[in-house]
């Protein structure tokens, strides 16, 4: 089952902050979803998911942002 990380209502820089943390605590087969409604969340997430070598994947709907950075992906 994925971690979740729910930062819908929260600015930037939080929800970078939050996958951030949650993503250090996570073993890299893992998945991490993060809900965010902050319009800068797709650019930090995806970085953050680049930074990491995790695959990443994202959806909008209604304003509400779903992420998804999966495992760590060979290089």
């Amino acid at each position: 089952m994925p971690c979740l990380v729910d930062a819908r209502g929260l600015r930037c820089p939080l929800p970078l902050v939050k996958a951030r943390a949650a993503l250090a605590a996570l073993a890299a087969s893992d998945t991490l979803v993060v809900l965010a409604t902050d319009p800068e969340s797709p650019i930090d997430l995806g970085a953050l998911a680049s930074d990491t070598g995790r695959a990443f994947a994202c959806e909008c709907a209604d304003g509400e942002w779903r992420f998804e950075l999966g495992p760590v992906q060979n290089r």
